[in-house]
C-alpha cells in the first residue's frame, strides 16, 4: 500500500495530467456531433473486433449445436422448394415467404445479452453491407430487434428484450392488433399489449403471434410466438397477452437483417 502511494507522489504531476486531458476528451465527444460520431465508430470498431475474435473461438465449440439448426433450416427450405404446396411450418420463417420489396442479408451475431432490462445485440455486418439503422433483424424461428447504430463492419441491435422496444404484432388468425413490449421478467415471454376487448371471443392460449406489416421495417407474417396466456385490463378494456417466443434468445446466432427497399418513399410521403 506504501508503495502505490510513494508512487502516486512521485507522479502526481504526470497523473494530473492525464486525468485533465481525459476530462478534456470528454467533454469535447459530448459537446460536438462530430466527434461524438467518430467516437461512437471508433468503439463499435474496436469492441466489435474484440468480440468477433471471442465469437469466433467460443462458435468453434459450439458448432455441434449450431450446425444442428441449421441442417433443420436447410431441411425445411429444401422442403418449401421441391414440395410447392407443402403447408409452411409455424415455428419457421422463410424469406422467400416475402415479396421482392424486402432485401434480406445474412449475419452473425458476435455479442447478445439477455439478463439486462436494456439488452443490445453486435453483429458482423455495417455500413460496408449497406446496412443501416431501423432495419429489423430476424431468425429463421423469427423476430430478433432492429438496428439502432452502425460503423463501417459492426452494427447494434435493439433486441426484443429490451424495455423500450415496440413492435406491431397481431393474432394471425384475425388480424386483431396491439404493441408487443417486454417487461424484463423472463427472456422466454413478451407482452402484446392493447389488444380490444372485442378479440375476447376469438383469443385462445397457443395461438400464433406473427408481425402486423403496420411499420416500413417487418413485412407482415415475421413469426413472432403463440399465446401463453392473457389478462383483461378492465379500466381500459384492453387485454395484455403474455406471448412465448419461438425463438430461444439465449443460444442464436445466425439471423437475417431485412432492409425495405420502399421504406425512402414511405418515408418522405408520410414526412410530407
Amino acid at each position: 500500500m506504501q508503495q502505490i502511494i510513494n508512487f502516486i507522489i512521485r507522479n502526481k504531476t504526470f497523473l494530473l495530467f492525464l486525468l485533465l486531458f481525459s476530462l478534456a476528451l470528454l467533454f469535447t465527444i459530448q459537446s460536438h456531433s462530430y466527434h461524438r460520431s467518430k467516437f461512437i465508430n471508433s468503439a463499435n470498431f474496436l469492441t466489435g473486433g474484440i468480440y468477433n475474435s471471442i465469437n469466433s473461438i467460443s462458435g468453434y465449440f459450439n458448432l455441434k449445436s449450431q450446425n444442428t439448426i441449421l441442417v433443420e433450416e436447410n431441411n425445411r427450405l429444401k422442403s418449401l422448394l421441391h414440395n410447392s404446396n407443402i403447408k409452411v411450418d409455424s415455428s419457421f420463417t422463410d424469406s422467400t415467404t416475402f415479396s421482392s420489396l424486402y432485401r434480406f442479408t445474412p449475419a452473425n451475431i458476435i455479442k447478445n445479452s439477455y439478463n439486462l432490462n436494456n439488452n443490445v445485440l453486435l453483429l458482423n455486418r455495417g455500413k460496408n453491407d449497406n446496412i443501416e439503422e431501423d432495419f429489423g433483424v430476424i431468425s429463421s424461428k423469427g423476430i430478433i430487434g432492429i438496428i439502432n447504430k452502425t460503423s463501417l463492419n459492426y452494427a447494434t441491435v435493439i433486441s426484443v428484450l429490451n424495455t423500450t422496444s415496440q413492435i406491431s404484432a397481431k393474432l394471425k388468425k384475425t388480424n386483431h392488433f396491439g404493441t408487443l413490449t417486454w417487461n424484463s421478467a423472463s427472456p422466454e415471454i413478451m407482452q402484446l399489449i392493447d389488444i380490444p376487448k372485442i378479440a375476447e371471443a376469438t383469443l385462445s392460449v397457443g395461438d400464433t403471434i406473427v408481425t402486423s406489416g403496420r411499420s416500413s421495417i417487418f413485412p407482415k407474417g415475421i413469426l413472432v410466438g403463440i399465446i401463453q396466456d392473457f389478462e383483461l385490463d378492465d379500466a381500459e378494456n384492453y387485454f395484455t397477452l403474455n406471448v412465448k417466443l419461438f425463438n430461444d434468445m439465449t443460444n442464436v446466432e445466425h439471423v437475417y437483417i431485412i432492409e425495405n427497399i420502399d421504406k425512402p418513399e414511405i418515408t418522405n410521403l408520410l414526412n410530407e
